[in-house]
């Protein structure tokens, strides 16, 4: 999920966007001031990284808030010199105004101690266990919005090593667009009132096509 929203101006690094890019494209790494060549760049990025964290944990695996970090510092430690690290710069999205800054640490350790601890490894007799763990996590992941950028790409990453786990397919994400991206930005929206149904069905939507997939 590529954020388009409003970011505070504080001066921090992470705040700065790379000049000559229009105000498109995060200061980086590598200089690159075209938003398209950066799509580029974070998407190659991370399929390498994944090819990495697969070997890295196995389906034994508890994730803890760090192992999100190594997770995005792998993904993004070439291109951002802030990978890795809990942003310090306020985020909306389309009027949505994620967790304060300043409450990352916190909400990021409860997350690991009530949710990741509870959910992880994600290794349930029951489907429907296995569907619910992955909306949980989700949700709560992507509505503190840890990192400066790709929390959402970095949620789903995650969510592929838990199906891992859970012994399902790679996850496919790409239904999730035009009509079915509006219904899981309110997905995400009703988690603030811990309702998982929502994105329970997009989960099992993404799973039930993910199997047929690897069944053609």
């Amino acid at each position: 999920m590529r954020q388009t929203g409003k970011y505070d101006t504080s001066g921090l690094p992470e705040a700065q966007f790379e000049p000559g890019s229009r105000g498109r494209v995060l200061q980086n790494l590598l200089g690159i001031r075209k938003k398209r060549e950066m799509d580029v760049v974070e998407a190659n990025e991370q399929l390498r990284a994944m090819a990495d964290l697969v070997q890295l944990y196995d389906k034994n695996h508890r994730f803890t808030a760090d192992d999100l970090r190594t997770m995005h510092r792998t993904w993004l430690g070439s291109v951002y010199p802030w990978a890795g690290k809990y942003r310090q710069v306020n985020i909306s999205k389309a009027g949505f105004l994620f967790a304060a800054a300043g409450q990352v640490p916190k909400l990021m350790a409860e997350f690991e101690k009530d949710v990741l601890r509870k959910h992880t490894p994600c290794i349930f007799p029951d489907s429907e266990e296995v569907i619910s763990s992955l909306a949980i996590v989700h949700t709560e992941l992507v509505l503190i919005h840890p990192f400066r950028e790709g929390n959402g790409r970095l949620a789903r990453m995650l969510a592929l090593l838990m199906a891992f786990q859970a012994g399902l397919p790679p996850l496919d994400f790409g239904a999730i667009r035009g009509r079915k991206r509006k219904e899981y930005f309110a997905a995400v929206q009703a988690g603030l009132d811990r309702d998982y149904e929502p994105m329970k069905k997009i989960f099992s939507d993404v799973i039930r096509r993910s199997i047929r997939s690897r069944e053609r």
